[in-house]
């Protein structure tokens, strides 16, 4: 049973950045071969913004995939999102999710349903605010 951590959230500016850190314990990291983040906000369903498999293969929401930068540690027990040029609409509670199954697969990335992970964190809150 993977066990996910969350940190790094806060209040910032617009235009600002911050950096979210979740940390993996409880499981061999090399057997969760995709991770993501989700973003969630009051009223509305928790949405995929960016994903990354075991190979360093990324995707995207299109909203945020020229803004933030998910990555991972070289012992990948930590996977990152950097987040840049936020904006008022990336206000929501972050969380990190894994799986031990591919990102992608059958020609398609498997990652935008909340089904498609097994192991989640508690989340990080991002507050965007001037």
């Amino acid at each position: 049973q993977a066990r996910l951590v969350e940190s790094g959230g806060g209040e910032v500016q617009p235009g600002g950045s911050l950096r979210l850190s979740c940390a993996v314990s409880e499981v061999t990291v090399s057997a969760l071969y995709c991770m993501g983040w989700f973003r969630q906000t009051p009223g509305d369903v928790r949405k995929g913004m960016a994903f990354i498999d075991y190979v360093n293969d990324t995707k995207y929401r299109d909203s945020v995939k020229d803004r933030f930068i998910v990555s991972l540690s070289n012992t990948k027990d930590t996977m990152y999102l950097q987040m840049n040029n936020l904006e008022d609409g990336d206000t929501g509670m972050y969380y990190c999710a894994a799986d031990k199954r591919l990102c992608f697969y059958g020609g398609a990335w498997r990652v935008w349903n909340l089904s498609d992970f097994k192991y989640w964190g508690q989340g990080t809150q991002v507050t965007v605010s001037s």
